[in-house]
């Protein structure tokens, strides 16, 4: 089989994450993922992110008249020296400080999350795969308003291409080896609690 974007394996030296508008108030209508849940996801992201030492840009929208900052969860997390890029546009990627950003870090595969799902993870999707990127859609990274607007957005975001895929398994996938020295990071940085279980176990029968 031929490869393609489809096919084709994410790693530590092709990815970039972009995080798109996880702020306060828009985090105050999302009804499709618990709140936790999603607050979990797109931090656990973001932490296995940087042991994998992937490039990450962050944007919010009108944070300072409209949608406020970021989530306190995910700008705990985030390197001090990151900065987070407030645009105006409903599209991230009409704002060219964002485009620059993910054009300087070199890579081709771009995970995205962001809220609302068919707007601010939908809209810059779509724009990047116009323009050669390969789109990775965080679907449980991302939330909206209701069911039918994430519905809308995944099929949206599908019909043009881009590749929906989970917080986690996107994260695992670049590890590649569970015995590399990263693993206990990234599952750690990842907190699934069945993992966490099995690292228990593991350690069980480590000590017997």
């Amino acid at each position: 089989m031929s490869g393609n974007k489809f096919t084709e394996r994410l790693t530590r030296d092709n990815a970039a994450v972009v995080l798109v508008d996880h702020q306060v108030g828009l985090y105050s209508g999302v009804r499709d993922i618990p709140v936790g849940e999603l607050k979990h996801n797109v931090v656990g992201m973001a932490k296995a992110a940087q042991v994998l030492g992937l490039p990450l840009v962050v944007t919010t929208t009108a944070a300072e008249s409209m949608w406020g900052p970021l989530i306190p969860e995910l700008a705990a997390v985030l390197p001090q020296e990151l900065q987070v890029i407030d645009r105006s546009t409903v599209n991230a990627w009409d704002d060219e400080r964002v485009v620059s950003a993910i054009r300087a870090t070199g890579r081709k595969k771009l995970i995205i999350s962001g809220v609302s799902t068919e707007v601010c993870l939908a809209l810059p999707a779509l724009a990047a795969t116009a323009e050669g990127f390969d789109a990775y859609a965080a679907i449980d990274a991302s939330g909206t308003f209701w069911q039918t607007k994430r519905e809308a957005g995944l099929a949206r975001m599908v019909q043009g291409g881009v590749i929906p895929v989970d917080y986690s398994n996107v994260m695992v996938e670049i590890l590649g080896d569970n015995a590399h020295p990263l693993s206990a990071d990234v599952y750690a940085a990842l907190d699934m609690p069945f993992a966490v279980l099995v690292g228990q176990i593991a350690d069980a029968y480590t000590k017997n």
